[in-house]
C-alpha cells in the first residue's frame, strides 16, 4: 500500500481527504431515496398564455 512518508506529504493528506470525502459522500447518498411522487414534480412549470 503506501508507507508512512507518503501519508505525511501533502500529496498523501490529500489522497486520503480525498477517500474519506468519497467514502462520506458515498454514505450520505446511499441513505438518500426520492419517493416516486417526489421524483415525478417538474421542476419548471409552464404557465399558458391564452
Amino acid at each position: 500500500m503506501f508507507d508512512r512518508r507518503f501519508l505525511q506529504s501533502r500529496l498523501g493528506q490529500a489522497a486520503a481527504a480525498s477517500v474519506a470525502a468519497m467514502a462520506l459522500f458515498v454514505a450520505l447518498s446511499s441513505q438518500l431515496q426520492a419517493t416516486p411522487a417526489y421524483a415525478a414534480v417538474p421542476v419548471f412549470q409552464t404557465v399558458e398564455l391564452a
